[in-house]
């Protein structure tokens, strides 16, 4: 323990740290306990998380693991808890302790990643480092706590399996600091409770160490008078969300003149929000970014969306507190989440937490395996099912940006519900949102005059969304340019790179065009002959809106593109799917000659989306 303790005093010298609020997790609440005691003038304030230390006994079944050198004749429970165990079945006990760290239901994700970060040593490291500790720990740890003179807050479950709640509350008791027990929780309260952990930390460190304000002046207006205010959280993920919430605010705003919007978003949709004149709220800078994170988790044309989803859990956190300050600061008549998971899931584990009325927008419902996590995907829909039956109140309401029919068929999992039967329960149906109305381009010969498109040039748009994922099918879609050029006379191709994608990495070919980000995207897609997409669902409805033949190539793994948007896109007659792993230049080359010919016949994309999901959600104003 002392060596973890000029560990950490090493940190804050190199740091040029003077003194530090410490925050230590089951031993190393005890470490923090030490260095407390032991250099007080470092320490402003303690933070002990689900303690481990000799204050108390521990739990009588976990006896056995005083016998940690010793080959024992069972296997059973704690007897994993030895080093002849470690040696023989390593990845057996990280299964067993881990499900008991992480009691609360619903724990896979913190319970795999706790599995992947022990995994990052050796059974042999990990039993030499535990036998230290039973070796070394001589001092009187009742003596050590009393001698801590700086406040001191404990965090503990009173469902720890790992070590009891008396020993938080003697610790609490010991150091003359303050217990808060967490009801329901297991032993990594902070994976399992973050908000919740984080609102305690912050309340703590402001106590302990307050920060002097900024001057700054303020204004308050009374009730009576104030304009309605609305904060509208749009999905980064795919820019779609910020044509289709455009619309939305557009149509909220012809109903109520008065109302002020605000935007919590980040690149790239803040580009097409400021060309729009929308004000993005100032905190959006402090949003961790989404999109840059799914660009990091694709692999070529390879994007699992459900894994790249729940590995980014620390990012939904850390917008989550964001969007948290933004509403305390600021009173708000309505808050708006357009697939905003990190609002939605953190408000049904935290309802106290919400104080104005909350709308909620999506264009599919239901995580879908694509390989073999249908246990994963099954638990994250059972989590979701029981958030909204326990707290139906935190939606105020629920819409769902299509028709019941465009639900996919099917259950969320082994002895789950049917999917659309409950989503037809618990969502209000305003049909497709556009970001144009279908036929509000005009007549499409003026509009590609408009656009410079000559009358005998067959145009095809090839365009992959904002992500940045689809630079790759970019390459190939070029590569076949000329065989298809040759076949068809007066062929132009526009490339559409995106805002995340530079157009200087893409090979070049004569005759062939390619863009950077175009803002009024859905008017080119209107004009052309042809396109070619990645699978999104807004491009594809956009087309479909249009009738325009397309070419689709969805991602790999992406559950979403490949089951969501196909029963749609299928379901309006619309698109060629193609695979990516089989069609090559050639392939592409000759489907685009191929759907060029072919006249199209699409179910009509019912118009007025925008206006009917609006007037849903001002019922809440």
């Amino acid at each position: 323990d002392e060596e973890f303790v000029a560990d950490a005093l090493a940190v804050l010298d190199a740091t040029q740290t003077d003194r530090a609020v410490l925050a230590g997790l089951s031993c190393a609440a005890g470490r923090a306990v030490l260095l407390a005691a032991d250099h007080p003038e470092r320490v402003l304030g303690l933070v002990c998380i689900a303690p481990s230390t000799p204050l108390t006994p521990g739990f009588p079944e976990r006896r056995i693991t005083a016998r940690f050198e010793e080959e024992l004749d069972t296997e059973e429970g704690w007897a994993k808890y030895n080093r002849h165990f470690w040696l023989r079945d390593y990845p057996a006990f990280l299964d067993f302790f881990f499900a008991r760290m992480f009691v609360e239901p619903h724990s896979t994700k913190q319970i795999e990643d706790c599995v992947g970060w022990a995994l990052e040593t050796d059974p042999e490291t990990l039993a030499d480092a535990t036998s230290a500790l039973f070796v070394c720990r001589s001092r009187d740890f009742g003596q050590l706590a009393a001698r801590v003179r700086c406040p001191t807050l404990v965090l503990h479950g009173d469902q720890d399996r790992i070590r009891p709640h008396a020993e938080g509350a003697a610790l609490a008791r010991a150091t003359r600091g303050e217990l808060v027990t967490l009801e329901g929780a297991g032993h990594g309260p902070q994976a399992r409770d973050p908000v919740k952990v984080n609102l305690l930390l912050r309340a703590f460190v402001e106590r302990v160490a307050p920060r002097a304000p900024a001057p700054r002046e303020r204004t308050w207006a009374r009730g009576h008078g104030r304009p309605r205010r609305a904060l509208f959280v749009s999905s980064p993920i795919g820019l779609g969300h910020a044509r289709r919430d455009v619309a939305i605010a557009r149509e909220l705003r012809a109903l109520h003149p008065d109302l002020e919007i605000d935007w919590l978003a980040q690149h790239p949709l803040t580009a097409v929000l400021e060309a729009e004149g929308e004000r993005v709220h100032p905190a959006s800078v402090h949003l961790a970014g989404e999109s840059a994170h799914f660009q990091s988790e694709a692999a070529g044309h390879d994007l699992h969306c459900f894994h790249a989803l729940r590995r980014m859990d620390e990012i939904l956190l850390a917008n989550f507190m964001v969007f948290l300050d933004v509403v305390t600061e600021q009173p708000y008549d309505l808050w708006i989440g357009d697939e905003a998971w990190d609002v939605d899931y953190f408000l049904h584990e935290n309802p106290e937490l919400k104080r104005a009325p909350y709308a909620w927008l999506t264009d599919f419902v239901g995580w879908l395996p694509m390989g073999d996590e249908t246990a994963l995907t099954a638990d994250l829909n059972a989590e979701m099912i029981e958030q909204i039956a326990r707290y139906p109140q935190v939606r105020d309401r629920a819409l769902f940006i299509g028709r019941p029919e465009d639900v996919v068929p099917g259950t969320f999992g082994p002895g789950l519900p049917a999917i659309r039967p409950w989503t037809e329960r618990h969502f209000a149906f305003p049909g497709y949102v556009c970001g144009t109305d279908p036929g509000g381009h005009g007549d499409r010969g003026v509009l590609r005059a408009e656009l410079g498109y000559g009358p005998d040039e067959v145009i095809c748009v090839v365009t992959v969304g904002g992500s940045g994922v689809g630079a790759d099918l970019l390459e190939r879609v070029m590569a076949a340019f000329p065989a298809a050029r040759a076949r068809v006379p007066g062929l132009r191709m526009i490339v559409v790179a995106g805002p995340r994608i530079d157009p200087a990495s893409l090979t070049a070919w004569d005759g062939l065009e390619v863009r950077a980000h175009v803002p009024d995207l859905d008017r080119h897609l209107a004009a052309c002959d042809l396109a070619v997409v990645q699978g999104g669902l807004t491009t594809a409805m956009e087309l479909i809106a249009a009738k325009r033949p397309f070419l689709v190539f969805p991602l790999r793994d992406h559950f979403e593109q490949n089951l969501h948007v196909r029963h749609r896109v299928e379901r309006y007659g619309g698109g060629r799917y193609m695979d990516f792993e089989t069609d090559g230049p050639a392939e592409i080359a000759d489907a685009i000659v191929a759907e060029l010919g072919r006249e199209v016949d699409y179910l009509d994309v019912e118009p007025g989306g925008a206006r009917r999901a609006a007037a849903l959600i001002a019922e809440l104003l």
